[in-house]
């Protein structure tokens, strides 16, 4: 699963690093994004890099042509036909093994597929009545430190039905998991799908309608993550601060986790 991450990086710093135009600077309507937010949970609004044909006045979409963009997003996915947003709440992470196959996130994982940066997300080990944070990241080691994880997920646009003409739509997302391998099935028997670079453009292809061969962690990837405990103070949302990925070699007393805002999947 994935119910928690961290983000530094501000968005005009992520749109170069996804050689993406930013959307979030405040020159289009919609909510904010708050960096740095090293305890990010489902409902936040997040960043979400998408490709998308450019579209004329009148909307028609440009087949021709391609707009890499960094969009403001909230974490839990409302499918375009939800009666009300609050299904988002249960719709933080998606399956890559029934990706194609649920009603949920078929249409999106067709067209609509997103990469969502993080520079790392937490996991909990069940230790008898305790369960210890552990921060998922780039390694020192690997060379990749300092570069955000590109986690895939899904994106959907929703409006209420009663919404009147020209509403803008809420713009939500999912994070796509995948079963846990190698030192991390340790920790949790599911995590996030990171993408290597390679696979970005791919994945981001609007026209590219089946992404099952990109489901596959990479090798690579795997290799380049390193996992270590840290501090119990991440179990509460209303913690934000560096220190939460900080390296714990003896745990305090355990602060309560907050299960409503990470919840399994």
């Amino acid at each position: 699963m994935c119910g928690r991450y961290a983000l530094a990086k501000d968005p005009a710093d992520l749109a170069e690093e996804f050689d993406a135009r930013d959307a979030t600077d405040g020159s289009v309507e919609g909510p904010r994004l708050e960096t740095p937010e090293y305890n990010v949970a489902p409902t936040m609004t997040i960043p979400g890099v998408v490709d998308r044909h450019p579209r004329d006045d009148e909307g028609t979409p440009d087949p021709s042509s391609v707009e890499r963009s960094l969009r403001a997003m909230r974490w839990g996915l409302v499918p375009s036909w939800a009666k009300d947003e609050s299904v988002g709440n249960r719709l933080i992470n998606a399956r890559a093994e029934s990706l194609t196959e649920k009603p949920a996130f078929r249409r999106a994982a067709a067209s609509r597929r997103c990469l969502l940066p993080a520079d790392g997300w937490y996991e909990w080990l069940r230790d008898g009545g305790h369960k210890i944070p552990y921060f998922m990241t780039y390694s020192q080691e690997s060379g990749l430190a300092g570069h955000p994880l590109a986690l895939a997920g899904l994106w959907e646009t929703w409006r209420p039905r009663s919404a009147e003409k020209g509403t803008a739509p809420l713009v939500s997302t999912t994070v796509v998991t995948v079963a846990s391998a190698g030192p991390l099935t340790e920790i949790h028997h599911r995590m996030p799908l990171v993408l290597p670079r390679e696979r970005w453009a791919e994945w981001l292809d609007p026209d590219h309608e089946d992404p099952t061969g990109l489901l596959v962690p990479s090798e690579d990837v795997l290799a380049a993550i390193e996992m270590r405990q840290v501090s119990s103070k991440v179990n509460n949302v209303r913690n934000h601060g560096a220190e939460l990925i900080e390296e714990a070699h003896e745990q305090p007393e355990q602060q309560g986790l907050d299960l409503e805002a990470a919840n399994p999947s």
